[in-house]
């Protein structure tokens, strides 16, 4: 049962802990309208199959908690005009924290996935008590953006972080010891002793694939393989419109694929897409060509001339992803491989060409072919899935798989 009140902290984080078929009837609700941007009644009665009054009263229940608003009413030829409900993008905030392998982002997203604020920080490798520091300051940064009542919606902190980050030393370029310390580090008790919000913790490609899902997607497909290119390459797994996280969360986690390949003395092996077609790889190419590596980081948007090099990346990337699709490809049905990253979107536009065409060239007996297209949230997908992530789990269906790992 929904919680009414005046105070919107009460509505929001006491109402949200609801749950049975009202519940997952608002969730339906709440995700359609998110999908199409806005609908009116009628329209949402017919697409959820619920009856006209289980809507109205729904919707009215939303409305009263501010987290839909009314739009503009829609004359049609005959009748009264409709009123269409959107989401009201300041129904609900939430806060994402990104730890990546070289630097850590706070983001503040509202309801509509607008980002209200976001701080970025540099390093050589993330230390626990670097993360703590920058969290104690960063949280107080973020919430200065908003008035007080509106901060009493924020719903939860979301933290997106690399799998098993004590296992890539070496390709992380951090001692050991240092890496260590994460294995043992509780980011839920860690955090909730800086900041008294709910904690939401996922793989960081998951994250990505989430904002993709939400914010993003606009061919609107159903299934689909979400890759992200960032420091290390991953991705996640969408079905049936849903996130599919997996029994331990790690679903689409393409970087471990093991690709089959010649040793020096002509023996069989492997090695995991993630020593193929990741940034660091990039990295190590330029260093060993003389170029400073810094713009990799520092910019998103533009890298400049790299010569070369950066064609010769590209084209190594781009055969990880197709031996990537076709693999995943013949496992589940995709409709379409979505391609993003930490990258300039010119490069990610010659990446997705390149898979394409590699794509076009494999052998696809037995194996459907799909779509390849560039994501649409780009080097902040990381961030805003995470900020994204008690947005997700309080509103929409995916909520059951979210909230397990």
């Amino acid at each position: 049962m929904i919680i009414k009140s005046k105070n919107p902290r009460l509505s929001l984080q006491e109402g949200r802990s609801q749950s049975g078929l009202r519940a997952h009837n608002e969730r339906r609700i709440m995700s359609l309208i998110r999908q199409h941007g806005s609908a009116p009644k009628a329209e949402i009665a017919q697409k959820t199959g619920l009856s006209a009054q289980a809507v109205t009263v729904i919707i009215n229940s939303l409305e009263a908690e501010s987290l839909l608003i009314r739009k503009d009413p829609q004359r049609g030829r005959v009748g009264q005009p409709t009123i269409p409900f959107a989401l009201n993008p300041d129904g609900a905030f939430g806060i994402g924290l990104k730890v990546g392998r070289r630097s850590f982002d706070l983001t503040l997203i509202d309801l509509v996935g607008n980002i209200r604020a976001t701080l970025h920080e540099n390093c050589a490798y993330p230390t626990v008590q670097s993360l703590l520091t920058f969290l104690e300051k960063g949280i107080s940064v973020l919430k200065m953006s908003l008035s007080d009542e509106l901060a009493k919606r924020i719903l939860g902190v979301g933290v997106a972080t690399p799998y098993e980050i004590w296992n890539w030393t070496e390709e992380a370029g951090a001692p050991k010891t240092v890496l260590n310390e994460w294995k043992s580090f509780d980011f839920k008790e860690k955090i909730n002793q800086i900041v008294h919000l709910p904690v939401y913790v996922c793989n960081d490609d998951t994250a990505a694939c989430s904002a993709e899902l939400s914010f993003g997607n606009p061919a609107r497909f159903s299934d689909f393989l979400y890759i992200f290119i960032g420091t290390f390459i991953g991705g996640g797994v969408v079905i049936n419109e849903t996130l599919f996280t997996g029994k331990k969360g790690n679903a689409g986690a393409i970087g471990s694929l093991p690709r089959p390949m010649l040793n020096s003395e002509g023996q069989l092996t492997s090695q995991q897409l993630i020593m193929q077609s990741s940034l660091y790889i990039l990295e190590k190419m330029l260093k060993g060509d003389g170029y400073n590596t810094d713009i990799l980081w520092s910019s998103k948007e533009y890298w400049g001339d790299l010569g070369p090099v950066l064609d010769k990346w590209i084209d190594q990337v781009a055969d990880g992803l197709a031996y990537a699709a076709l693999c995943s490809l013949a496992i589940f049905d995709f409709e379409a491989i979505v391609i993003d990253g930490a990258i300039p979107i010119n490069v990610r536009e010659k990446i997705v060409l390149a898979t394409k065409l590699k794509l076009s060239q494999a052998d696809h007996r037995g194996i459907n072919r799909c779509e390849v297209q560039s994501g649409s949230i780009g080097a902040k997908a990381q961030s805003v899935g995470c900020a994204n992530l008690p947005l997700l789990i309080n509103f929409s269906q995916d909520h059951a798989s979210l909230s397990h790992h």
